[in-house]
C-alpha cells in the first residue's frame, strides 16, 4: 500500500463480500488488528462496516459482530434484509449495501487522501473511478487466490493499489480455534434474485 503516514484514510468494508473472501481462504478476521494495521499506514479517520441484518428474529448470528464493531469504533451501517419469493417459488432473502457504500465514499472524498475498499464487486469500478477523479487514492482488498476469484478483474485494474487478502491475512487474522464455533451468517451476492 502506497501513501504517507499523514494521509487521511477511511476503510469501507462490504461485510458480505469480505466474509465470503475470508471464508474462501479459511481465515477468521480480527477486526481490531485490521483497524490497527491500517491505522499505522496513515491517520485512520473512519472505519465503516456495511451489512444487512435480519430483523424480528430472537437471535441474529451477525448481531454479536455488529455490536462489537459498533462498540469498538467502527461506524456500522445496516439495513434490514428483504424477503422475496423467486421464480421457482422458493423463499429468498437479499441485502445489498452497494448504494450505502457509494454514497458514503462520495460524501467523504473531499475529506480523505486514501480510501480502502474491502470488496471484490465489479459494480464498484465506476465508483472507484469517480472517487479517483476527486483526487483520492483507492486501494481494494480482496483475493484472487480462490476459485473463482473473489474480485472482479475490472475493479482490481481500476484501483490505485490492490491488496491480496491471502498475503496480509497474518496481519489481521485470528488463529482458528480447535473448538467448534457458531458460524456467522451474512448474505452473499448469490442471495440476490
Amino acid at each position: 500500500m502506497t501513501g504517507h503516514t499523514s494521509d487521511r484514510i477511511a476503510l469501507f468494508i462490504d461485510g458480505a463480500n469480505l466474509y465470503s473472501s475470508a471464508r474462501a481462504l479459511n481465515i477468521d478476521l480480527d477486526f481490531r488488528k485490521l483497524s490497527d494495521w491500517f491505522g499505522q499506514k496513515g491517520q485512520l479517520v473512519r472505519a465503516y462496516y456495511y451489512t444487512a441484518v435480519i430483523e424480528g428474529e430472537e437471535f441474529s448470528p451477525i448481531r454479536p459482530l455488529v455490536d462489537w464493531l459498533d462498540y469498538n469504533g467502527f461506524t456500522v451501517v445496516t439495513k434490514p434484509v428483504k424477503r422475496f419469493t423467486d421464480s421457482q417459488g422458493q423463499s429468498r432473502i437479499k441485502g445489498n449495501m452497494d448504494i450505502e457504500i457509494a454514497v458514503d465514499m462520495l460524501e467523504l472524498a473531499p475529506h480523505l487522501d486514501h480510501m480502502i475498499l474491502f470488496s471484490g464487486d465489479g459494480d464498484f469500478r465506476r465508483l472507484v473511478q469517480a472517487v479517483q477523479a476527486k483526487g483520492v487514492r483507492v486501494t481494494v482488498v480482496s483475493t484472487t487466490r480462490t476459485q473463482p476469484p473473489q474480485i472482479a478483474d475490472e475493479l482490481r485494474r481500476q484501483a490505485d493499489a490492490f491488496i491480496e487478502l491471502a498475503d496480509v491475512m497474518t496481519q489481521f487474522s485470528k488463529p482458528k480455534s480447535a473448538a467448534p464455533q457458531a458460524t456467522t451468517r451474512t448474505f452473499d451476492r448469490d442471495d440476490r434474485p
